[in-house]
């Protein structure tokens, strides 16, 4: 027997959408096995390491300008998340409301930053589940975006954060950051924030756990790029876990596949864009049923609830 799913508004407070032009910056994975990680990423994403670190960390990334990957040692986790805020006194406003908040702001390690980036501004803080978020200003991203994207992603897109209750981390997103909510679940167990144009630069699913990555993506370029794609991942010997299809949230393509450590990567296309300059617009709320992320057809991964729902 089938139940109506129950009807939760996610609020966003004064500060929401203070943020235009912040993106997503790097992530850091613990995995048990950093040289086997980091081969399977130069092999199958183009991604080189950029940096050794004192822990046996590397740094990678696509050879010039700022690094997307950063591999601790450690048992599988999320060891910290990353955005690059280029809004004009986006930084300043982020410490203060951070402290506004009586949220610990420290200054990032100075030994997991890259002198060749050039003077940066940068800060860490931890979220509501307790992650370690970092916030820092502008870099020289120059190795991203260049080369054939049926070879190697265009960019670092957007990062999916696993929770037990969606709507404290929204609410610090919005109401603290300067996140907007784009979309939401009907239920309130999935939001989708942007804070530059793209549809969603983060997201929050209720996974049932907190202090995860459900998982984090990569843009392409087309469609067209996605069938090369497929074969590619095909001769590397990895399955495609999900997709190909397209979400109703964000109207983006959409395949997914695993790292040997089992961190879910999406790749992704044609995102919905937002001028929120030019138009008032308000969250839309999905339909919490499978077709509502998977317009092509309802499928869900084998990790993926929707309201209790599994595929």
């Amino acid at each position: 027997m089938s139940v109506k799913p129950e009807r939760v508004i996610l609020e966003q407070t004064a500060a929401a959408g203070t943020l235009r032009d912040t993106a997503v910056s790097h992530i850091g994975l613990r995995v048990p096995e950093v040289q086997a990680t980091a081969d399977f990423y130069g092999r199958v994403l183009g991604l080189v390491v950029q940096r050794e670190l004192a822990d046996g960390g590397l740094q990678m990334g696509w050879g010039t300008g700022h690094h997307v990957l950063d591999l601790l040692p450690g048992e599988r986790s999320l060891a910290y998340y990353a955005f690059e805020v280029r809004d004009a006194g986006g930084m300043a406003g982020i410490r203060s409301r951070l402290e506004q908040a009586g949220a610990p702001v420290t200054e990032v390690d100075p030994a997991l930053l890259d002198a060749s980036i050039g003077d940066v501004e940068s800060i860490e803080t931890t979220d509501p589940d307790g992650n370690t978020v970092q916030f820092h200003s502008a870099v020289w991203r120059q190795g991203e975006g260049a080369g054939d994207p049926g070879r190697r992603p265009v960019k670092y897109q957007h990062i999916t954060l696993g929770t037990v209750d969606v709507a404290p981390m929204t609410d610090w997103f919005t109401g603290v950051i300067g996140f907007r909510i784009s979309d939401q679940l009907e239920d309130g167990r999935f939001a989708w924030m942007r804070s530059n144009k793209d549809h969603h630069t983060l997201a929050i699913v209720n996974v049932g756990a907190r202090g995860n990555v459900d998982h984090y993506s990569f843009d392409l370029a087309e469609w067209e790029d996605f069938k090369s794609w497929c074969d590619k991942l095909t001769e590397q010997d990895v399955d495609v876990a999900w997709g190909p299809g397209r979400h109703g949230p964000g109207n983006n393509l959409f395949v997914f596949f695993d790292d040997p450590a089992g961190n879910h990567i999406e790749l992704s296309a044609e995102m919905e864009k937002f001028y929120d300059d030019r138009v008032t617009y308000v969250a839309r709320r999905w339909n919490p049923i499978p077709q509502s992320v998977n317009l092509w057809g309802g499928q869900l991964p084998n990790w993926r609830r929707v309201s209790g729902v599994q595929s």
